[in-house]
């Protein structure tokens, strides 16, 4: 183990594993950056997974909290049964899907679009009682350049958080709130508002249900408030929170090609979308996978 020091940036400094990635045997591991994110390479998602490495892409997915498949030409339906290899495949509350496919999300930015999917940080429809596992983004058209996409660890988040900030947080619970988010959003899509939107209570750091890792879970797309606390307060944890959670020595950055995949872990993972292209075009297809209520860490 080390400490890593970046002499440009101030923020924390964080403890990392120095060790490449090792003991997969049946697909190819690159890591881009000391604390998330890998390419996987080896396999081809349209012909589908052996057990061998199923189990081997669900070890990638737990430890790197995002993973990255290049060249994957996937159909409608084989989008879908990579989804299903993880669970129950999730309904979006409000965006627009593919006809007939209503788990097939569409991702679509234009010379029209008044807005991009994602520019906020943010993990995806956290204000759902049972937020998602995880999203798998294929994106089939890509701008010539731009377009990125920034993902952000959370445990890393959490764990460069000073003892004090920890003993702090302890308990705490905030309100997910997808009004302010989806009202009107899609109206340019034809898409119909809905008579009311998912809001949830959620804590504010969970534990994950596989890694037993603590998470920071509040996001500056959807948490609106802490409860218990004096707004003043409140929305000053909140705010110091967001912009410690967008520290760059927490990210890493992925750079679309056409027929590119990425599937992040929404329990311990905010990303953004860069919307820098316009006018030209971005999009793609979202299968999200269904998640469980968040349980608190200190449980």
């Amino acid at each position: 183990m080390i400490e890593t020091k970046t002499p440009h940036l101030q923020g924390p400094r964080i403890r990392v594993e120095v060790a490449e990635a090792s003991g997969f045997k049946h697909i190819a591991v690159k890591r881009l950056t000391p604390v998330i994110g890998a390419e996987i390479g080896g396999i081809s998602l349209a012909d589908g997974l052996d057990e061998a490495q199923l189990r081997e892409v669900a070890q990638a997915f737990a430890e790197f909290q995002v993973i990255f498949f290049r060249d994957q030409m996937l159909d409608p339906e084989q989008h879908l049964s990579f989804g299903r290899l993880f669970g129950d495949l999730h309904i979006h509350p409000a965006a627009p899907h593919a006809p007939g496919q209503p788990a097939l999300m569409v991702i679509r930015a234009d010379e029209n679009s008044p807005r991009a999917n994602g520019e906020v940080w943010h993990s995806d429809v956290s204000c759902d009682q049972h937020p998602p596992l995880g999203s798998i983004l294929n994106i089939k058209v890509c701008p010539t350049y731009g377009g990125d996409t920034l993902f952000a660890s959370m445990y890393a988040a959490y764990d460069a958080l000073s003892d004090r900030m920890k003993t702090y947080l302890d308990g705490l619970r905030a309100i997910h709130d997808g009004e302010h988010v989806y009202r009107g959003t899609y109206a340019n899509l034809g898409v119909a508002d809905k008579p009311s939107y998912p809001r949830a209570e959620h804590p504010v750091v969970r534990r994950h249900p596989v890694t037993g890792r603590p998470a920071l879970f509040v996001n500056r797309g959807f948490t609106r408030h802490i409860v218990g606390l004096p707004s003043d307060e409140g929305d000053a944890v909140l705010r110091y929170l967001f912009e410690h959670i967008e520290n760059p020595l927490f990210q890493c950055r992925f750079r679309w090609q056409p027929h590119s995949v990425a599937f992040w872990d929404n329990r311990c993972v905010q990303h953004r979308a860069l919307w820098d292209y316009w006018p030209q075009t971005r999009s793609g297809f979202r299968v999200t996978v269904s998640g469980d209520r968040p349980i608190e860490y200190f449980q």
